[in-house]
């Protein structure tokens, strides 16, 4: 039986973490600033935007939202990160994907001030990961290296695998674990004999957007498994990219979902926002 992997402690363990930096800050006169844009009325946006704002809150730190209309033109919004980006109180900028198709997300991301780009999306930032000297890091593969890191289990000289290979996570997570001394593969919708591949992993990472798709016939047993999916399932309930009902008896480790690699994400856009302003 897989031992799982509990995202909401390890969560929360950093959070207290963070909460004693911060104070530490404040002391100095520095309070973390984030702002976070959004454009237009994406649901799933909208929530994500909503609990950055309470762990700005539960953290001590400060935030501020703008929340503009659908319409936005490119150039509205580029002034506006041209504006918070000689902002003294805010260290952070995040501007919440997707943006509506009048906007070129590329120009967005590439107005942001990298010192102040807490999504390392960057092409600065990207590079600086790919050299392994960097100051940010995505914050889903961050929260990511966090969980195992919890484990206790060593990456060094272990297979991993990592199915996708999007910008966001998968591109960025095999460099992480290559910092790691992890040999690692990148499977994706043209690898051949997928399965075959997966069954190697040692840590096998799946980010592709697709329910259940890792079966217990695709992981190596005694194999961490790490779940990035955020699906629903055929009767409309929250699942993952891995059946967890079957691969959980087979996994070393395994990630659930929710609970898993979700809670980390936004608590590591704090750290980000904590080492922007010198923590």
């Amino acid at each position: 039986m897989g031992k799982i992997i509990d995202g909401k402690a390890v969560s929360a363990a950093a959070r207290a973490r963070m909460k004693e930096e911060v104070a530490a800050l404040r002391e100095r006169g520095i309070i973390p600033g984030l702002a976070v844009v959004i454009v237009g009325d994406d649901p799933a946006s909208r929530v994500y935007v909503n609990n950055k704002k309470k762990a700005c809150a539960e953290l001590g730190m400060y935030s501020e939202e703008y929340a503009l209309p659908g319409t936005t033109t490119e150039e509205e919004l580029l002034a506006l990160v041209a504006r918070l980006n000689v902002k003294p109180d805010i260290h952070g900028i995040l501007v919440q994907l997707p943006l509506p198709r009048q906007i070129d997300e590329k120009k967005i991301i590439e107005a942001i001030d990298p010192n102040k780009d807490v999504d390392a999306f960057h092409p600065q930032n990207v590079g600086r990961i790919m050299i392994g000297d960097y100051r940010f890091l995505p914050c889903t593969p961050a929260g990511i290296m966090e969980l195992i890191a919890s484990t206790g289990e060593d990456i060094s000289g272990k297979e991993c695998v990592v199915i996708g290979r999007s910008n966001i996570v998968g591109k960025p997570m095999a460099m992480l674990m290559l910092h790691k001394n992890a040999t690692v593969t990148i499977c994706h919708s043209r690898t051949r004999d997928l399965a075959q591949v997966a069954r190697r992993a040692d840590i096998l990472i799946v980010a592709i957007g697709k329910a259940k798709f890792v079966g217990p016939e695709m992981v190596k047993p005694g194999a961490m498994v790490i779940d990035v999916g955020m699906d629903r399932d055929e009767n409309g309930k929250l699942c993952g990219d891995v059946d967890f009902a079957g691969v959980e008896p087979k996994a070393g480790w395994i990630t659930p979902v929710p609970g898993g690699v979700g809670p980390m994400t936004i608590t590591m856009l704090m750290r980000n926002t904590i080492t922007a302003a010198g923590g």
